[in-house]
């Protein structure tokens, strides 16, 4: 899943969850676990190894701006309490975790992209239309923004 998707779905557990912090910040990093168990699109991050900066920026750009719109939408759709936002930094912590061990491979991140990458994105390599991988984003957003409105 991109970014945002994660990010809005985490901020939404967040919110539903501002009683019981430790519980809405596990639920939001679980989530993130739950939604890549379903097809859907993601980045490309191999450019990002690439030595030419030229080479890396076109990828660099739409991650930072899926990034910063997911914080907007948050920002629009939440009360802004920190909890919200601090789901939805945890949402997004596995890719980051998946990103870290790319750069800097050790045992822990090794483990834990060989889950994420591997068992979780089983349905990755498998042939599925884009109109299933994109909508169940539309629909995990569309939750998302629901949830906000309870």
């Amino acid at each position: 899943m991109i970014l945002l998707v994660h990010l809005l779905f985490g901020a939404a557990v967040g919110s539903l969850l501002t009683k019981y912090p430790l519980l809405a910040i596990i639920l939001a990093f679980l989530s993130h676990y739950f939604l890549d168990l379903f097809p859907h699109v993601e980045y490309n991050i191999e450019s990002l190894k690439e030595k030419q900066w030229r080479k890396k920026l076109p990828s660099i750009f739409k991650i930072a701006a899926d990034f910063c719109f997911g914080i907007l939408f948050i920002f629009l759709l939440s009360t802004n309490q920190p909890i919200v936002y601090v789901c939805a930094f945890f949402a997004i912590l596995p890719d980051g975790l998946t990103v870290l061990n790319h750069f800097m491979p050790n045992k822990i991140t090794g483990l834990h992209d060989e889950l994420h990458t591997k068992k979780i994105h089983f349905l990755k390599h498998k042939k599925i239309s884009s109109l299933w991988r994109v909508l169940s984003q539309v629909i995990t957003v569309i939750i998302s923004v629901i949830i906000f409105k309870i």
